[in-house]
């Protein structure tokens, strides 16, 4: 079933509206659908790499948008949508742990993401069940977003298809630099303000609830 769904997926790349497709995969994943849209991005761009930017930007936009439904859908709707989804998508033991994570810091997790295999949906219904703020949740998210998606772009409309061995390579580890840069800038940040280390209590979680209102 997933295998045939990852294959209709990037059968749109060779769509006369592929542009549209992409856009709805990347809103979609960002709150509910399964398949990331990097393979579909990665098709795109390797067809015509003159374009790869602006597949890059819509990828981000469409992302960072469909996030936000995923938000909504953790602050608004978890009991009646969000817990069925977390349980259609197997996600519901990962979710407390989550939960407790981006309690202690939001920003760091959700940008941090970029640099793991953790879903981004997971993370940004989580975001919106425990209220994290929105203007913090916008901005690391386009942060996180905007450089997997950005990067593929720039690198295929710099160096065209040969680069695609490259991304496919290196690009993991392109990304954890970046990831380890800014959390690195954020601990000495919390160093030079009297900031404590987070504790490890979260990986013990099992349940959660909303936050007070």
């Amino acid at each position: 079933m997933l295998e045939r769904l990852y294959q209709w997926t990037l059968a749109k790349a060779a769509h006369r509206h592929a542009e549209v497709w992409l856009f709805i995969f990347s809103f979609m994943e960002s709150s509910f659908f399964p398949i990331p849209p990097h393979p579909l991005l990665g098709l795109m761009c390797l067809a015509r790499p003159k374009k790869a930017l602006r597949y890059g930007f819509i990828c981000t936009a469409a992302s960072v948008l469909g996030g936000l439904l995923g938000y909504a859908i953790g602050h608004f709707l978890f009991a009646t949508v969000g817990e069925a989804l977390l349980h259609l998508l197997h996600l519901e033991k990962s979710f407390p742990v989550a939960a407790c994570h981006l309690r202690d810091n939001a920003a760091l997790i959700i940008i941090g993401k970029g640099a793991t295999p953790i879903p981004f949906k997971l993370i940004t219904i989580t975001a919106g069940f425990i209220g994290v703020p929105l203007f913090t949740f916008l901005w690391a998210s386009i942060l996180s977003r905007g450089f997997q998606f950005m990067l593929v772009g720039v690198l295929f409309w710099k160096f065209g298809a040969p680069i695609k061995s490259f991304i496919e390579k290196y690009l993991i580890w392109c990304v954890i630099a970046f990831v380890v840069a800014v959390i690195g800038g954020f601990l000495a940040v919390s160093a030079l303000t009297g900031g404590h280390k987070a504790s490890d209590h979260c990986s013990a979680a099992t349940a959660t609830s909303a936050p007070a209102s």
